[in-house]
């Protein structure tokens, strides 16, 4: 009798822990990451979850908006920053687990217009005219002092030689996508994006593309946060799978790194 009551009371035990509120509850990571990885991110995410069951929360803006953000407590497990300093930024801070970090992506910056504008095949090089294309209009891109776009697009203006004339111009918005949006709507003649952001805006074309050798490469470093979820391990492989690396392509990016499975 001793023996069956004992069963009982261990069957009644492991009932009540395995359908417990807290083991019951769903998942959930928390990514912040840069603004121009939204479509293809949301993608991957769905995939994820799909997979694994996972939920992934993700918050979408500036890579310099996030990483202060982090910095000041906002519950993060990840951060894919669309730039190296702001990541650096982010290591100095002790917000993220340097171990994780890897260099993941790499992107392009474009010119773009809108779409029904004459503007067309803009050769960018050395003595390029930037201020003379626009005319009277807006350039659009990320605030050249802190969001990645807009700093890539000033360092290629000045190897150019044309950011002295241009600067003027130019209207800077919080995150690449809000520059997006100034094209798309008309109310920016020209802006500098990354190649991805163009792709996926039926409302603007790609006029031209600057070089690579006149700016720092685009690098998208992703790690986690020193406060991550023991499933963000698992994530931050996904990131680096086939089915990732092919979304990633599909939307324009370049893989930095070898498919983990």
């Amino acid at each position: 009798m001793f023996s069956l009551i004992s069963r009982l009371l261990v069957a009644a035990l492991l009932f009540g822990a395995n359908f417990s509120p807290t083991f019951a509850e769903d998942k959930t990571l928390t990514v912040f990451a840069a603004a121009s990885m939204k479509n293809a991110l949301d993608d991957i995410d769905a995939a994820y979850t799909a997979k694994t069951g996972v939920k992934v929360a993700a918050s979408y803006a500036a890579s310099s908006a996030l990483a202060r953000q982090i910095e000041q407590g906002a519950p993060a497990d990840v951060f894919l920053s669309a730039d190296t300093d702001w990541m650096d930024y982010a290591t100095r801070k002790k917000t993220i687990n340097d171990a994780t970090r890897v260099n993941l992506l790499g992107n392009k910056i474009v010119l773009i217009a809108p779409r029904d504008s004459t503007t067309a095949n803009v050769a960018i090089g050395a003595g390029f005219d930037l201020a003379r294309l626009a005319g009277d209009g807006r350039i659009a891109t990320g605030d050249v002092q802190a969001v990645p776009v807009g700093k890539y697009a000033k360092a290629a203006l000045e190897k150019l030689g044309a950011w002295e004339a241009a600067a003027p111009k130019f209207a800077m918005a919080d995150s690449v996508r809000a520059a997006l949006t100034l094209v798309s709507r008309k109310e920016a003649a020209l802006g500098i994006v990354y190649e991805t952001d163009a792709k996926v805006d039926p409302g603007v074309k790609i006029v031209g593309v600057f070089p690579e050798g006149s700016h720092p490469a685009i690098i998208y470093p992703v790690a986690a946060t020193t406060t991550a979820k023991p499933e963000t391990g698992g994530y931050l492989d996904f990131l680096r799978s086939t089915t990732a690396r092919t979304i990633f392509e599909k939307y324009g990016f370049t893989a930095l790194t070898r498919p983990s499975t």
